[in-house]
């Protein structure tokens, strides 16, 4: 979340209200953009320990820095910083003080590659005088849970709490991941179903493409992507591929229907945040919530627990593709041309869908569950997952190619991954078995924005 939400709203009454939410976000085709999100691990150059939220060397000195800097506008907790906001963009913060530019909706690659740019280059004119650095990887190499500082933000108390009680690794979720996700468009019911199959179908084989991830601390953990991993440990009721979604009659309502039996976090009510963790957001619409809440639910409560849900691909009024580790710039501004070549282009689309249309659920779990550790190299029917991304990626660029935008350069460090079958992961452990002299905080440096 980008800022404590509204906590007011429209009361439901019925759960039609609950459908008419996610349809306004059927836009026309002239109407579609992408907007990226990414996080970044700030660290202590000195040290190269995390940052911490308070000093001068901090997650807020560093939003004070910018907010002062460059027109980003404070959004408060409890009279304490914890987001930015600029236009239709932000700056938010993950629990371990994670930086994260949520960005604006966005027509073409280019204009996501120069908001990128503006945001990278703003962070290191604030970062480098406080002596911070950034680095972008999907899991941090070397740090311990117990290094980071958790961020003032309410929701974060709650889901502290809860997160060990579903799954090991919630925590590190929270606390040591970074990833790179990218927000597409729906033009209707019908467009939505098409591309939430497809997009879900090949997440795993964009997590295989951008798995930059091999190190918990300081230890090979022989994973290329240990951040997609751990998703698979941090809780059931929210997580994973939602085999649902492949089903015939999938829609709006079947989606809800999910949804509503995912647990809730909280409810959000008079400046903080109530704890309604494991409870049900159907009894809050029934009114059996009362006595926790003091009021009915509420449309922000509806949007506030969409945001609680984690699967591989999330629908919100866009699409969200969730299943990449942050990397460089050039992997980041690489994602959106990705999908948009993929998703908004009749005929990529179309030839998306036949590449994915006949894999059985058992198929999809087989690729989700061996992407994490064998990246490109996962087996998939009589070839690899490599083979996959080269058909994906052939697809996206004449997606792209059709778009007319001149779009297709963005996918060029992906295409060197696909043809080489090394990934990002696999880079590093080279690099720190023969430059870095097996010392995987060499990474930071090297690495780092």
């Amino acid at each position: 979340m980008s800022a404590p939400p509204g906590g007011a709203g429209v009361p439901i009454t019925d759960r039609r209200q609950l459908v008419e939410y996610l349809e306004a976000g059927c836009k026309p085709r002239t109407e579609w953009r992408a907007g990226t999100e990414h996080e970044k691990f700030g660290f202590l150059r000195a040290t190269l320990k995390p940052i911490p939220y308070e000093g001068t060397a901090g997650v807020r000195a560093m939003l004070e820095g910018l907010a002062a800097r460059f027109g980003w506008e404070r959004v408060l907790e409890n009279g304490k910083p914890i987001a930015l906001a600029r236009g239709r963009a932000s700056i938010t913060l993950e629990p371990g003080g994670q930086l994260e530019l949520s960005g604006a909706p966005l027509a073409t690659a280019h204009e996501a590659a120069d908001e990128t740019d503006q945001h990278l280059a703003e962070v290191k004119a604030v970062a480098g005088p406080l002596g911070i650095g950034f680095l972008g990887m999907g899991h941090t190499p070397t740090w311990r849970r117990e290094d980071f500082d958790w961020m003032p933000k309410g929701r974060y108390a709650i889901m502290r709490a809860y997160m060990p009680k579903r799954g090991k690794l919630g925590l590190d979720m929270m606390l040591r991941t970074c990833t790179v996700q990218t927000n597409l468009d729906y033009g209707d019911e019908a467009d939505m179903v098409k591309k939430f199959r497809v997009s879900l179908a090949l997440q795993p084989v964009a997590t295989a493409l951008y798995a930059n991830s091999p190190y918990v601390e300081g230890v090979d953990t022989g994973f290329v992507s240990r951040r997609s991993h751990v998703w698979t440990d941090t809780d059931p009721d929210r997580c994973g591929m939602l085999p649902f979604v492949f089903e015939d009659g999938f829609g709006f309502e079947r989606y809800i229907d999910w949804l509503l039996d995912v647990p809730m976090y909280f409810a959000y009510r008079n400046g903080r945040y109530i704890d309604l963790a494991g409870k049900s957001f159907r009894d809050f619409m029934a009114g059996r919530l009362h006595n926790d809440v003091g009021d009915v639910a509420r449309l922000t409560d509806w949007a506030d627990h969409i945001t609680t849900a984690f699967p591989e691909v999330r629908l919100k009024r866009f699409l969200e593709m969730r299943g990449s580790d942050c990397g460089p710039r050039d992997m980041i501004v690489a994602l959106p041309a990705l999908w948009m070549g993929l998703l908004y282009d009749q005929t990529a689309l179309d030839a998306a869908w036949d590449l994915v249309k006949d894999w059985t659920i058992a198929e999809h779990d087989a690729l989700r569950a061996g992407v994490p550790r064998l990246g490109l190299k996962t087996p998939f029917r009589d070839a690899t997952v490599q083979t996959l991304a080269k058909r994906m990626l052939e697809i996206a660029e004449a997606g792209l190619r059709a778009r007319g935008h001149g779009e297709e350069g963005y996918l060029d460090p992906l295409r060197r991954i696909a043809e080489s079958g090394i990934t990002l992961a696999e880079e590093k452990r080279q690099r720190v078995a023969s430059d870095f002299h097996g010392d995987p905080n060499a990474l930071y440096e090297a690495y780092a924005f």
